[in-house]
């Protein structure tokens, strides 16, 4: 066997020997990139889980909230395949204005090869809010006996909540309450102080001088409300503003 032929047999066995493996090493590859692709949407997870999260905690620096807060992302279409960005994702929060409740962050890769994708979500915000301890019928005046603080997710409350018991004790209830239901602020109103038939002590001050004279409520006030009111000493009608209970005040 002459050299020629040695070599070219050699060179025959090393392409068989490629050609043999060549399928496992394409296979291995396409592996990779499917791996790759299949661990961007936990890249899109965690990337919108780390924005929210420094979102939620610099919204309740700026709005002195205290409470604690809870980031959860819906899970992605596992079939989402995106080329992986060779940048930095950027999140930006899509909607509403502020991160509390359901949210939708955008993600945009803004690498060689552009996309948006956009991240749905819920972040839960707990604070303590008013609440009745037991049944409570409409009109009735609350005091502390009445309510309560009670651990609740702000983000469901869509008519708005209390969070201090000062906010409620002394104020009506304007419907009836369940035991634990939250108050809103519609649930409650000014109580009256002054009620029409009520003698009331007209006050009247200019700098020093200060004069007081007895008069009749024509109509209910509350704190800071004008209400007609009838002088006793000359018959006159006059608007005052209501200061306490059995106290009005006219300007002079």
């Amino acid at each position: 066997m002459n050299a020629e032929t040695t070599i070219y047999r050699h060179i025959m066995a090393k392409s068989h020997q490629l050609l043999a493996v060549l399928p496992a090493l394409l296979a291995l590859g396409y592996s990779s990139i499917a791996a790759a692709s299949a661990t961007l949407p936990e890249q899109l997870i965690g990337v919108t889980q780390r924005f929210l999260e420094e979102a939620v905690s610099d919204y309740l620096e700026r709005s002195k909230i205290q409470g604690r807060h809870e980031v959860e992302i819906n899970r992605l279409d596992s079939r989402l395949r995106l080329p992986l960005c060779d940048k930095d994702l950027v999140a930006s929060l899509e909607s509403p204005t502020e991160p509390i409740g359901r949210v939708t962050v955008r993600v945009r890769c803004e690498g060689s090869a552009v996309w948006t994708v956009f991240v749905p979500g819920q972040v839960r915000l707990y604070r303590e809010v008013v609440t009745a301890r037991r049944p409570l019928k409409r009109n009735s005046l609350l005091t502390d006996a009445d309510i309560a603080l009670a651990e609740r997710d702000t983000g469901l409350l869509n008519q708005g909540y209390l969070s201090s018991l000062k906010q409620a004790i002394g104020k009506k209830l304007t419907r009836p309450l369940l035991p634990d239901q939250v108050l809103t602020p519609a649930y409650v109103e000014q109580a009256e102080v002054i009620y029409k038939g009520d003698q009331v002590v007209i006050s009247a001050h200019s700098g020093t001088i200060s004069v007081r004279m007895p008069g009749e409520a024509l109509s209910d006030g509350t704190l800071g409300k004008q209400i007609n009111v009838r002088n006793q000493r000359s018959l006159r009608v006059i608007k005052a503003r209501v200061t306490g209970p059995g106290q009005v005040e006219v300007a002079m």
